[in-house]
C-alpha cells in the first residue's frame, strides 16, 4: 500500500522541504497552504520528485473551517494517512504591554485550533494506518519553537501558542501511543526561512538552523518503529546557550 502524507505550510520553507523528501520516498501527498496558484506549481514539482500523488488542499488555517476541510479532502482520496505534518504557524513579535489583542486570535487559531481540529479530524485515518503497520505505526509531527520552552522577550503570544501545541502533543502521545499513533513536536531556534526575514538585521542568516536540518529530523522520526515515542525535540543555534531562539 502506498504511503501517505499531509503536509500543512507546504509551499515554502520546512513545509516544502518536507513535502520534496517525502515525494521523493513515493508518499502520496496532500499538500496544503493559502495560495492555490502556488500549491498547484509545487504539486508539479512534487510529482517529477517521485510523489505517487499529489492532492491539493488550499486554504487559510486561521478559518475555523479550514482545517476540518484540508483533512477530509486528505481522506476523500486516500484510504489512510500515514505521516500528519502540522507545520503551518504564525507569529507576530510584540512585547506583553502593548502587544495587540487583535492579532492573538489569528495566533491561536494557526498555532493551536488548527493543530488540535485537524487531530481530531486524523484520528480515525491515523489509527487505521497504524493497524494496517502495526511494526511502524502512523506518525504526528508538529513544527513548535523553542520559544515554547524557554522564554524570549518580544515572543510571548508566539512562545505560548508553542508551548500549547508542545503540550498537546505530549497528552497526545498519553492517550494515542497504545493505538500505534505517535507524535512529536520539534521545537528549534531560527530557521533560515522567509518566516526568519524580520530579524535578519540581529541574526544573520548563514548562523540559522538550516531547513534540511529539519527534514532530516522528521525523515528519521518517521523511520522510527510504534514502539518509540519522542515526545520532543529541541533545536538550538550553534554557538548559543540553546535556550535563546
Amino acid at each position: 500500500m502506498i504511503r501517505t502524507a499531509l503536509v500543512t505550510g507546504a509551499t515554502r520553507g520546512i513545509g516544502l522541504g518536507i513535502a520534496t523528501r517525502l515525494a521523493q520516498q513515493g508518499h502520496g501527498l496532500t499538500i496544503n497552504a493559502r495560495d492555490h496558484e502556488r500549491l498547484d506549481s509545487v504539486a508539479r514539482e512534487l510529482r517529477a520528485a517521485g510523489a505517487s500523488d499529489v492532492v491539493i488542499a488550499a486554504g487559510d488555517l486561521s478559518d475555523p473551517e479550514a482545517a476540518g476541510n484540508v483533512v477530509t479532502t486528505h481522506t476523500e482520496h486516500f484510504e489512510t494517512l500515514d505521516a500528519l505534518i502540522l507545520n503551518a504557524g504564525f507569529g507576530s513579535s510584540g512585547t506583553i504591554d502593548t502587544y495587540p489583542l487583535r492579532r492573538l486570535d489569528k495566533t491561536l487559531d494557526i498555532n493551536l485550533r488548527a493543530p488540535l481540529t485537524m487531530l481530531q479530524q486524523a484520528l480515525p485515518s491515523l489509527r487505521a494506518a497504524a493497524a494496517s503497520n502495526p511494526d511502524g505505526g502512523a506518525k504526528v509531527v508538529a513544527l513548535s519553537s523553542i520559544t515554547g520552552l524557554y522564554a524570549e522577550a518580544g515572543l510571548a503570544v508566539y512562545g505560548a501558542t508553542k508551548a500549547a501545541l508542545i503540550s498537546l502533543v505530549e497528552t497526545f502521545n498519553a492517550e494515542e501511543s497504545g493505538n500505534g499513533v505517535t507524535a512529536t513536536a520539534i521545537a528549534p531556534a531560527f530557521v533560515d526561512t522567509d518566516m526568519a526575514n524580520w530579524v535578519h538585521d540581529r541574526i544573520p542568516p548563514e548562523t540559522m538552523i538550516r531547513v534540511d536540518d529539519i527534514v532530516e529530523m522528521v525523515d528519521m522520526l518517521l523511520r522510527l518503529s510504534s514502539r518509540a515515542v519522542v515526545p520532543k525535540i529541541v533545536v538550538g543555534r550553534s554557538g548559543t546557550t540553546s535556550y535563546h531562539a
